[in-house]
């Protein structure tokens, strides 16, 4: 896949990912960044690193660098990555499946936009799906909220990530920044490189996937601005709705809980690192059957944002693929058909859930089955 260019000619140096010649210079900085190595030591060894830290910390950055030592491109940190990816799916997921690639072209470019139910997760899994069947992974993009700490940036732009420049509130600033974001994407596509993007800012937390038409105007702005007829401009994008299904969401309870918060309460407080420990709880947390269902392109002549973002709605809806426990907590005839040992495994994962966070959490997963009931044919 082509890349950008560095140098006077790098305009999106502020929110692009890094390039090969970059690769090897950004692991050294990782390596030596001693928040990183100390919030490595207590990850690999959590009692260990509390008990005698100046002994387990060069053993962690030793061991980084010999492991890390060959990454000198994004290739090869793509391949490191699905390593880690394929640890994952063995321990937390009954089995991974896709439906849809095969209406995409290999030697084509595509904007990706999913429904959004896991920060790291859900780009992760369209990842694997492109990586084994043999199309360019994603270019992902990532909200400068998640973005805390020079590390975690560095990491995040080593595999793949762009940054949302959320944190701009001024009107003038927020337009320059989605200005600058939408040539950015425009340019990707055009040097051949697969975006992924989430369908509105933050996680479904009820259940509800809807693509919010902000998206879509942030999309257009770089062809609004060369005159480019907005249905000709999104056929050009070749946008492609993708639906993500988890059997069981790592991140239920939590999301119930900010919910239940914010109906006692009438907002939520985020803690400082809550979305650092929401992203690990997506990646370790029990996933059961997880789908990932590939949209085919849009290329109808839509007139605005909203019909858009209504088509990829339409598309996330139908392709969404409801596993038993979505049944279940729906209570809809198809239950009846549901085997024991499923309805059993649904008990036991409601059975850990809270009693006054239950009905919220089964709300979520009975949503995308009223959904799904509410198409038009």
């Amino acid at each position: 896949m082509a890349t950008e260019t560095t140098g006077a000619e790098d305009v999106f140096a502020d929110i692009r990912p890094y390039n090969d010649n970059e690769i090897a210079g950004v692991i050294q900085r990782i390596i030596h960044d001693e928040e990183f190595i100390a919030a490595m030591t207590k990850v690999r060894f959590p009692r260990l690193s509390g008990w005698a830290p100046w002994l387990m910390r060069p053993l962690v950055k030793q061991a980084l660098s010999k492991k890390w030592a060959g990454l000198d491109s994004v290739d090869k940190v793509q391949a490191e990555v699905a390593a880690h990816m394929q640890s994952m799916v063995t321990r937390t997921t009954s089995k991974v499946t896709f439906t849809g690639l095969e209406q995409l072209q290999r030697d084509q470019a595509y904007l990706f936009v999913s429904n959004h139910r896991d920060i790291a997760m859900d780009p992760a899994f369209v990842n694997w799906g492109l990586f084994h069947n043999n199309f360019g992974t994603v270019r992902i993009a990532i909200g400068d909220n998640l973005l805390k700490k020079p590390y975690v940036t560095d990491l995040m732009k080593l595999n793949k990530s762009f940054i949302v420049k959320r944190s701009a509130t001024a009107p003038r600033a927020m337009m320059a920044a989605f200005t600058h974001l939408s040539a950015y994407i425009n340019d990707s596509l055009r040097s051949g490189n697969n975006i992924w993007i989430a369908q509105k800012e933050g996680r479904a937390k009820d259940g509800f996937d809807k693509t919010d038409p902000a998206i879509i105007k942030m999309f257009y702005m770089h062809g609004k601005k060369q005159k480019v007829p907005f249905a000709e401009y999104v056929k050009q994008l070749k946008i492609v709705p993708v639906a993500i299904s988890y059997e069981f969401d790592p991140g239920d309870v939590s999301k119930a809980k900010e919910l239940y918060a914010t109906e006692q309460h009438g907002k939520y407080e985020k803690s400082e690192f809550e979305d650092i420990v929401s992203i690990t709880e997506g990646i370790t947390g029990k996933k059961g059957h997880v789908h990932i269902a590939f949209g085919q392109p849009l290329q109808d002549d839509y007139d605005d944002a909203d019909s858009v973002a209504a088509a990829i709605d339409d598309s996330i809806y139908r392709h969404y693929y409801l596993h038993p426990a979505n049944l279940l907590a729906a209570k809809v005839p198809e239950a009846d058909n549901v085997s024991l040992a499923d309805r059993q495994a649904f008990e036991e994962h409601m059975n850990n859930v809270p009693e006054e966070l239950r009905e919220r959490v089964l709300a979520m997963y009975a949503q995308p089955v009223f959904n799904r009931a509410n198409l038009s044919d």
